[in-house]
């Protein structure tokens, strides 16, 4: 694999797998280069995770908060100790009558085996040691849960919600009933259908930020670190993140303030 400027892959993760080993083994492929993810998925789960390479790292904080989706198969008639696959497991024989997950604005308890820190200490790590502690309660937004599909003990639902949202405390409102499989399909617009190797441009990850194309001369204040006046209309709210372009390109990420552009970062130049 050639080493690129900046840029980002769409990995489709396999099961059994955590996302740092995902970032690893791409570091091995890319000696030399920085390289990060974007949304943790847990090893359970599989689909898309945002590789991100070189200076494009710098852009993650956008991105995580981008709505997901994914197809989520639940097991019904059994309990799991952590909500999925990987916990420990009793059949209960209780299958839900109504196959209905909820949606709008819902508060979800942070569950002890996620990567929250707690006292500065992750609860995952804290469960490990048997210890059980009131966590955190976070609202969350599902726009959908659509029931796709039902097997013989199992009920498949493709689910959109906010970034933070835990999928598998999601399907455990069905009562009797545990995340038996879930697969990430889309992060905002980025898609797991489109999942491959191939180096994506900076500019194609935060699609989403409202553009100022900047002229070859502005452009050069802008990585000399000169403030330049912001466009009287048009891209965005004051204080808002917006992406400069040059012919399309990425050249930085700036806020207005005060009639100026201000950059978040700036990306090197060829």
């Amino acid at each position: 694999m050639p080493v690129p400027e900046s840029g980002f892959i769409l990995a489709d993760k396999p099961a059994g797998v955590t996302s740092h080993d995902v970032v690893g083994c791409f570091r091995r492929r890319l000696p030399g280069t920085r390289v990060g993810h974007a949304g943790t998925l847990d090893p359970f789960a599989t689909g898309l995770l945002l590789i991100l390479i070189g200076p494009a790292t710098r852009l993650q904080r956008y991105v995580l908060g981008l709505p997901k989706t994914y197809v989520a198969t639940a097991r019904l008639g059994w309990r799991s100790s952590t909500g999925d696959s990987d916990g420990e497991l009793t059949e209960t024989g209780l299958v839900p009558e109504r196959l209905e997950l909820p949606t709008g604005t819902i508060s979800q308890s942070v569950p002890m085996t996620s990567a929250v820190r707690v006292g500065g200490e992750r609860l995952y790590r804290k469960a490990r040691r048997g210890e059980q502690i009131e966590t955190p309660v976070r609202e969350v937004e599902v726009t959908r849960a659509d029931l796709l599909a039902t097997g013989e003990g199992t009920a498949t639902f493709e689910i959109e919600c906010s970034s933070g949202t835990y999928v598998r405390t999601l399907i455990e409102e069905l009562r009797d009933a545990y995340c038996e499989e879930l697969r990430r399909t889309a992060i905002g617009e980025l898609l797991l259908a489109d999942a491959s190797e191939e180096i994506r441009p900076p500019e194609e990850l935060v699609w989403f930020l409202p553009e100022i194309a900047l002229d070859a001369e502005q452009a050069r204040l802008v990585r000399n670190g000169i403030r330049i006046p912001a466009p009287a209309a048009g891209g965005g709210a004051e204080g808002e993140p917006h992406r400069l372009t040059l012919q399309g390109r990425l050249i930085a990420v700036a806020r207005s303030r005060e009639g100026l552009l201000v950059t978040d970062l700036v990306l090197p130049s060829d």
